[in-house]
């Protein structure tokens, strides 16, 4: 895998033909395979086999987009599965990054983002009330919130706040995320401006850690004397 002999989507050889090659135990082999697997190096398709993994997906935060533009930026087809989309009341903390009271009413939307048919984000996205009862009218697993507020509702998109820390998945994230409970992933928190500083969006994005790698580029901050 590594100097391109078996490439990206290509089939390991069967458990057999590397216990007879490496003469090793077939306890050996599975323990290495899954090795392989956990450093997201391999996939095992149940009743399949076991097939080298793409590469990961390499994402820059230079700029504000949102995952339709990153994935189709990096040649990936982008779809979306829709689990969830409510009125609920504001918690203390969403209603402080909305600049709203708490237990206002907001509208909460659950996505799981897929590339190429996998599985690489949930995304859990909170909306004032007035423009979210908007959003709530579209297909959301066709049309992204970003393209709908710019568009459709007139709302720019100017900056954004990001935060981001490594965390483990709760079981209900893993089973979205089709992973297994306490895997580590990332988790990004996104609360997104408008004109005149005013917060429009607030996202908790939980972006699997074995599928993507953030990168960016830093200026050197100038110094006197």
């Amino acid at each position: 895998m590594a100097d391109g002999t078996l490439p990206q989507g290509s089939q390991l050889p069967p458990e057999d033909s590397l216990i007879a090659r490496f003469k090793v135990s077939r306890t050996t082999v599975r323990q290495a395979i899954q090795n392989l697997a956990n450093r997201g190096l391999v996939e095992i398709r149940r009743g399949r086999g076991t097939f080298v993994a793409k590469s990961k997906i390499t994402q820059e935060i230079t700029h504000l987009t949102g995952f339709v533009e990153d994935m189709q930026a990096q040649g990936r087809h982008p779809t979306a599965r829709v689990l969830q989309k409510e009125i609920v009341t504001a918690t203390k903390g969403v209603a402080k990054h909305l600049d709203l009271a708490e237990g206002a009413r907001v509208v909460r939307i659950r996505r799981v983002r897929l590339a190429d048919g996998i599985p690489i984000s949930l995304d859990e996205t909170y909306l004032p009330h007035a423009i979210g009862k908007k959003i709530l009218s579209n297909d959301l697993e066709r049309e992204p919130i970003f393209a709908l507020l710019e568009q459709k509702y007139g709302t720019p998109l100017i900056e954004a706040k990001y935060t981001l820390e490594a965390v483990v998945a709760e079981a209900s994230i893993a089973k979205a995320l089709a992973i297994e409970p306490k895997s580590a992933i990332f988790l990004i928190e996104r609360t997104v401006y408008s004109s005149e500083h005013r917060p429009v969006d607030y996202e908790k994005l939980y972006y699997r850690g074995d599928q993507i790698r953030f990168t960016t580029r830093l200026a050197r901050a100038t110094r006197e004397g």
